[in-house]
């Protein structure tokens, strides 16, 4: 049985969010890709859905409570509040 985490995003300082997901990524091992409106965080796990984070927006990721996976998600989504504002839940 899977696990899902939910989210709203409002993203107002894109620049810094960006900045700080890079030296997340880098110190992680995680692939990132970042546009003008959103940011893909990726993990080197088959099992774990990316985590796409929308500028302003919805979103939503598998991560089938794999750790640390889950709990680096739960973080960065987290943090995005100092950046902006988020909602998150899960299922």
């Amino acid at each position: 049985m899977g696990h899902t985490i939910y989210y709203k995003t409002d993203v107002r300082m894109w620049e810094q969010f960006s900045g700080f997901l890079e030296r997340i990524s880098n110190g992680l091992g995680y692939t990132l890709t970042v546009t003008k409106t959103s940011a893909t965080l990726e993990p080197d796990n088959p099992r774990v859905e990316p985590l796409i984070i929308e500028k302003k927006g919805f979103g939503f990721a598998k991560t089938n409570l794999i750790e640390p996976h889950h709990s680096i998600y739960l973080l960065v989504l987290h943090s995005v509040a100092f950046f902006g504002s988020v909602e998150l839940w899960e299922d």
